[in-house]
């Protein structure tokens, strides 16, 4: 097994202290957004086997049944096919959808044809490969996900007192819940953009005002102000998961992180379809083609298991699952059967001989055994073959 040095993203969202105080270490005064572990090409985990650091993603490529597992690379090819992370959201993350594995591979074979660059800021699908997503809470963590029941939404909307909002409300209460979904939100981001400006300062305005449900809203308003995705983003459920939960966010449903620290595990692509409080690239007719206008409430994962307990998800790309180590408890034998990445989120477990602390990884090549003992909590990362 080895020891991963992982990359931190600090990107502008991010909390300055959240992993830093994971990790006990200073902050730099810069924003912490994300901690990779995996092998994506972006920012792939670093190892040394006893000849110097090497990426992760090399290894794997040097080797891939050997690291993999044959039958991991049988299903999902010679790569390691999700990403670990810690992610710290100090501030709200885009508001943003992720297309299935069909749209994902026709918008990339289009934009491929077309000559799109790859890195172009306009560029909507990097890969050709889908993202389904999950995160599971460190610490109180506030986000919104899916559409609310239409009614729900027509009457947050009403309850602002902003006379604009009015006909939004009317549409959500006059159509079929997909039909009134659609409309509402392809009008909110395609409406006049000084307009919806004005609407969106005085739904900010009277989202303080009002606080307890609004509270939210008025937090993204001050963030981006006069931004479509302030309007759009209270069409969906608020939730607040506490430590030890978790949501799956799958394709085609809108989603924005605000504010939490949490362990995301997600397949290994970069496909984001945006629909606000971003200053990025926000195509509207192909986010449209994308997103799922379903309401629902929001599934609440806790996790089931007694020694091992595993979040359920509905996709095999990745599987996550965490240990809870007690003083005096057995060690637990880990399976062989796929490589899998262990994070310690507190305590001081091992793995093997290797010691841990909060914020440390390592990586288990297929077929390798791993004990894990010591006290603490780890979380465990792998496939389902």
């Amino acid at each position: 097994m080895d020891r991963l040095t992982n990359t931190i993203r600090p990107y502008a969202w991010g909390s300055a202290t959240a992993i830093p105080a994971l990790l006990g270490v200073e902050p730099t005064g810069e924003p912490q957004a994300e901690m990779w572990m995996g092998a994506h090409p972006g920012a792939p985990s670093r190892l040394d086997r006893g000849s110097g650091e090497r990426a992760l993603s090399d290894v794997i490529a040097a080797d891939p049944e050997g690291e993999l597992g044959a039958a991991a690379v049988a299903r999902f090819g010679p790569r390691l096919p999700f990403l670990l992370k810690l992610l710290a959201a100090g501030a709200p993350l885009s508001l943003q959808v992720h297309p299935d594995l069909a749209q994902a591979a026709a918008g990339y074979a289009d934009e491929e044809r077309r000559g799109v660059p790859i890195g172009a800021a306009h560029r909507n699908y990097k890969d050709p490969n889908h993202k389904p997503e999950m995160i599971c809470a460190l610490t109180p963590f506030d986000g919104l996900c899916g559409f609310r029941a239409p009614d729900e939404a027509a009457e947050l909307l009403e309850g602002l007192g902003v006379d604009s909002l009015k006909p939004y409300a009317d549409l959500l209460r006059a159509h079929p819940e997909d039909a009134a979904l659609r409309e509402v939100l392809t009008a909110v981001l395609t409406a006049d953009r000084e307009e919806m400006a004005r609407t969106v300062t005085e739904a900010a305005a009277a989202a303080r005002r009002l606080g307890g449900p609004y509270a939210p809203y008025a937090s993204l308003g001050h963030d981006f102000p006069g931004d479509p995705g302030v309007i759009a983003a209270m069409l969906l459920n608020h939730f607040r998961l506490q430590p030890g939960e978790a949501v799956f966010l799958g394709a085609g449903v809108p989603h924005a992180y605000i504010d939490g620290l949490g362990v995301e595990l997600l397949a290994n692509s970069d496909n984001v379809l945006r629909a606000g409080l971003t200053p990025k690239h926000v195509d509207v007719p192909e986010l449209l083609k994308i997103v799922r206008f379903e309401s629902g409430d929001l599934a609440v994962l806790r996790p089931e298991g007694d020694v091992e307990e595993v979040y359920e998800t509905p996709i095999d790309e990745f599987r996550l699952s965490r240990f809870l180590l007690a003083p005096g408890g057995a060690p637990r034998l880990l399976p062989v059967d796929t490589a899998q990445i262990l994070l310690c989120t507190a305590g001081a477990p091992h793995v093997g001989e290797l010691g841990l602390a909060p914020g440390e990884s390592v990586f288990v090549p297929a077929g390798e055994k791993a004990e894990l003992s010591g006290t603490g909590t780890v979380f465990r990362a792998t496939v389902v073959v």
